[in-house]
């Protein structure tokens, strides 16, 4: 391991700054992380081609996974050179832990960050093979971990059990700088804007509250926009599917009245870490939410928003903030607030630097 007066890091992220679990609990945090002293190179595995590959055709195209795994696996060649390792979910996605047990092999120490349930890609997988050979393999590789960083509770419990060393809990957080409240929602049309904000493959969840959507929607009273679905229908709903892009995003969600998060209860979804609903927050909207996971942590019900477990209160909910813009604004207020408080940037890279700081200083010892 190369020895310098200033603490070293390789952040070996799953994707660019088009995936968004890249883009918040990794790559905002490194500016902080370099101001404060470190020394960050970052090693990305999937470039935008993956995404936009995947977001097309529906799954991964072969080349583009081989490319990446050797780029990944050149990388990891200089992994001594660095005090420390910092890893996104897992080296390798759907291959046996083999190289961070290569790695604690030759004296690499190396710290984890999850804010999805990926165990659960093994575990709960349905091929036989895959549950066979990989169900454990996030428990282990937590174990050999530094730390295990997460993004909620959900997680963190996972990782105890697995035996992990240490578990912190830092949410998955914004730069409020880059969501000024709008003082005024002024637009040409008086329609009712519900939005939503993510990617094709979460757009599927959906699906479930379409019948309360058009019932809502009915008339014209209402629209919903799609930003970031890609190519969507939902019968019976008028639809407005906007292009994600990181310039646009925030100007797009302050066009809308209020921000949506259906969930399934199913494993999975347990594991999310509600990061669209603390976006609506941060733009001031209400947020109308499936209560599962953090969703119920990040919701207040009836203070910054609802929580809806059906039909009937979907359309109770939504129907309420679409008549009643005043209970909305106030719920936008009230939410924004709860961001300022417990999801602020400044906030967590204070946190992380600690964690960061104490676990080098270890290593080094």
């Amino acid at each position: 391991m190369k020895v310098t007066d200033a603490p070293t890091i390789l952040f070996l992220t799953k994707y660019s700054r088009k995936g968004a679990s890249s883009r918040y609990r990794t790559l905002q945090y490194v500016p902080y992380f370099e101001d404060a002293g470190f020394h960050c190179n970052v090693s990305t595995l999937f470039e935008d081609d993956y995404l936009e590959h995947r977001y097309q055709y529906g799954k991964a195209s072969v080349g583009i996974v081989l490319r990446s795994y050797l780029r990944r696996l050149r990388t990891l060649l200089r992994a001594r050179d660095y005090d420390m390792l910092v890893i996104e979910y897992e080296l390798f996605p759907y291959l046996p832990a083999l190289a961070t047990r290569i790695l604690r092999w030759f004296g690499v120490r190396y710290t984890l960050d999850y804010d999805d349930a990926i165990f659960h890609q093994y575990d709960n997988h349905r091929s036989f093979i895959i549950r066979y050979l990989l169900s454990k393999k996030i428990s282990n590789v937590m174990r050999g971990s530094q730390v295990v960083i997460v993004g909620n509770n959900y997680l963190a419990d996972y990782a105890s059990a697995a035996g992990a060393k240490r578990v912190e809990v830092v949410p998955t957080v914004l730069a409020l700088k880059s969501y000024p409240v709008p003082c005024q929602r002024s637009r040409a049309d008086a329609v009712f804007k519900i939005g939503w904000i993510g990617s094709p493959s979460t757009a599927k969840y959906l699906k479930a509250i379409a019948p309360a959507l058009a019932e809502v929607c009915s008339g014209g009273q209402a629209r919903v926009v799609l930003i970031g679905s890609g190519p969507c229908s939902l019968c019976g709903v008028p639809i407005d599917i906007i292009e994600w892009s990181e310039e646009t995003e925030v100007a797009e969600l302050n066009q809308i009245d209020v921000g949506i998060m259906p969930l399934p209860d199913e494993l999975w979804a347990r594991g999310k870490c509600g990061f669209k609903l603390i976006q609506y927050m941060a733009c001031g909207l209400p947020v109308v939410a499936s209560p599962v996971g953090i969703n119920r942590e990040i919701v207040e019900h009836e203070h910054n928003g609802y929580l809806t477990t059906d039909h009937a209160s979907w359309v109770d909910a939504l129907t309420e903030l679409r008549d009643n813009k005043a209970i909305g604004e106030k719920m936008g207020r009230r939410g924004r607030a709860i961001v300022e408080s417990n999801y602020n940037l400044e906030i967590s890279a204070t946190k992380l630097l600690g964690v960061l700081n104490a676990t080098v200083s270890l290593i080094r010892d």
